[in-house]
């Protein structure tokens, strides 16, 4: 049962891993300009919204992190 939820939850964090970083913005602006963050000014705004992007994708890889040694462990492990 617990191998089944870690691996949900690794599937979940995995999809918003991707999303999050497409969402960042790049070298060509990526995802984000089509969300309208390319015609953004360079004011504050756009970068208080890229700092919390940042924030909420280094949780989701600690999240994400957490359940892979947590799922190889409980592998390793299991009887």
């Amino acid at each position: 049962m617990m191998v089944l939820g870690f691996s949900i939850a690794l599937i979940i964090f995995s999809v918003l891993m991707i999303i999050l970083v497409l969402l960042h913005k790049g070298k060509g602006g990526g995802l984000s300009d089509m969300f309208g963050g390319g015609s953004m000014s360079a004011g504050g705004g756009s970068a208080v919204a890229e700092r919390n992007l940042d924030r909420i994708t280094v949780i989701v890889a600690l999240g994400w992190f957490a359940c892979i040694v947590t799922l190889g462990l409980v592998l390793k492990y299991k009887a």
